[in-house]
């Protein structure tokens, strides 16, 4: 055992704060090595310990699809992939419907994404009638596009407990949004009191270490309810396809690197999409999806893609966790 990876594992199972170049040392091991499975044991235990053994299932409703003019080229929406040529938004009745089987499946939050140029009019309306649908206390979570102060508070006004936010790797080359403009909305939405939960994403071969370690630092400087890591989905026929995509193997090394990065002021740290190597390695937060998908060519993810709240808790009590019932903890533990 690399006793340089010992010592920045206690490090950080003490509490203490990794530096750059030790999470990047971290990064740095061969996914199947001695020093691989000690990190992930860590991120196990650190998670374990700060969530007390409780793992949660979110469940997402994408309400429409669009060519989306930002261009995030591991998108589906992305204009420039020529996926979905026209735009089409679900009938609010409908959203409704969904959100309400999510919370009938006991999903522990409700998330409503849409493109980056859906109506954000459109979208409060869709939020406050969902919010009002579902139990008071069920948590509502937004995943749309950039906003500013003002529309930070309308959305807290309309019902939402929070928001799922993330500067992206790649941030301003493969996509149309500067990472600056990423982070006013993280400020907005923090000012106006919405909790923001975040992941290293999406996570794609052509990545260096020195970009991981970046965007770790910047994860934790964020503070977020939820941290974690998320890979790039290869979307056929588009520009980044033929790079192929991350192993799940390599994906649990990553998550438990970013996990033990973060500390332990972050319970819940998560991995997408679903998969059991994540779960054993320290993530507690998995997504189910319904609806639109960025990541997936089809209208409904649900018939492709997407996971239910059943499968989703069944890799997680597979791989040994306790499964939070009722609202989630995640986003009750404050900024």
């Amino acid at each position: 055992m690399n006793t340089l990876i010992k010592r920045i594992l206690a490090k950080a199972l003490d509490g203490e704060e990794i530096a750059a170049g030790e999470i990047k040392e971290l990064f740095r091991v061969p996914v199947i090595s001695e020093e691989a499975y000690a990190i992930q044991y860590a991120a196990r235990k650190m998670t374990e310990e700060t969530a007390g053994g409780r793992a949660e299932v979110h469940a997402q409703v994408g309400i429409n699809v669009a060519p989306c003019p930002q261009n995030c080229v591991f998108c589906s929406f992305a204009a420039r992939n020529a996926i979905f040529r026209h735009s089409k938004a679900m009938p609010l009745e409908e959203v409704i419907e969904r959100c309400l089987a999510f919370e009938g499946q006991e999903a522990n939050a409700i998330y409503l994404m849409a493109t980056a140029n859906f109506p954000f009019e459109e979208f409060l309306r869709f939020g406050r009638q969902v919010r009002e649908a579902l139990q008071a206390d069920t948590i509502l979570i937004a995943n749309i596009g950039d906003f500013d102060d003002e529309g930070a508070i309308a959305l807290r006004k309309a019902g939402f407990n929070g928001i799922y936010h993330a500067i992206r790797l790649g941030e301003g080359a493969v996509t149309g949004i500067k990472p600056e403009r990423r982070l006013q909305t993280i400020r907005a939405a923090r000012r106006a009191g919405l909790l923001v939960g975040t992941c290293v994403e999406p996570v794609g071969p052509e990545h260096t270490l020195d970009e991981l370690v970046e965007k770790t630092l910047l994860t934790r400087e964020m503070r977020p309810v939820f941290s974690g890591a998320a890979r790039r989905i290869a979307i056929p026929e588009t520009d980044l396809a033929e790079l192929g995509m991350v192993s799940e193997a390599r994906m649990a090394l990553i998550l438990a690197v970013v996990r033990l990065a973060v500390g332990r002021g972050v319970s819940f740290n998560c991995t997408h999409e679903p998969n059991g190597i994540g779960a054993m390695a320290g993530a507690n937060l998995f997504w189910a999806e319904n609806g639109a998908n960025p990541r997936d060519p089809e209208e409904k993810t649900e018939n492709n893609r997407g996971y239910t709240v059943a499968k989703c808790q069944e890799i997680l009590r597979e791989a040994g966790w306790e499964l939070v019932t009722g609202p989630s903890r995640a986003f009750q533990s404050g900024a």
